[in-house]
């Protein structure tokens, strides 16, 4: 299960405009360049940088050495366990009124039929 801490290096990553946008070329590009990447965005290099390190400090980017070049990828996993631990959480408790709604509804719509 996800720990607090790591919900919050998650959240903290995809809070910023630019490291959603880092995710999004990554995704869309896996094993990008560091330098091929950074071109894409009207900040400094350093700056792009310091965002691929929040990304790899929450684990939402894995990079790796291809020569003198650094290759990104985008992992999923941080954003999947905190889906599953929200939807894990509120889930039941929605599919067990949903369930109880559904079984109201139907209930009423005999009752006409049971008049007759």
């Amino acid at each position: 299960m996800i720990t607090n801490d790591e919900m919050d290096a998650t959240f903290h990553a995809l809070a910023h405009t630019t490291r959603r946008a880092i995710l999004d070329l990554v995704r869309a590009e896996p094993g990008v360049t560091v330098g091929k990447m950074a071109s894409n965005f009207d900040v400094s290099r350093i700056a792009v940088m310091n965002h691929l390190a929040v990304l790899e400090k929450a684990g939402l980017v894995i990079s790796g050495k291809d020569g003198r070049s650094r290759r990104l990828y985008m992992n999923v996993m941080p954003i999947q366990d905190v889906y599953d631990r929200w939807t894990d959480t509120f889930s039941a408790h929605w599919a067990d009124r949903l369930s109880t709604i559904k079984h109201a509804a139907e209930a009423a719509a005999r009752k006409p039929e049971e008049g007759n």
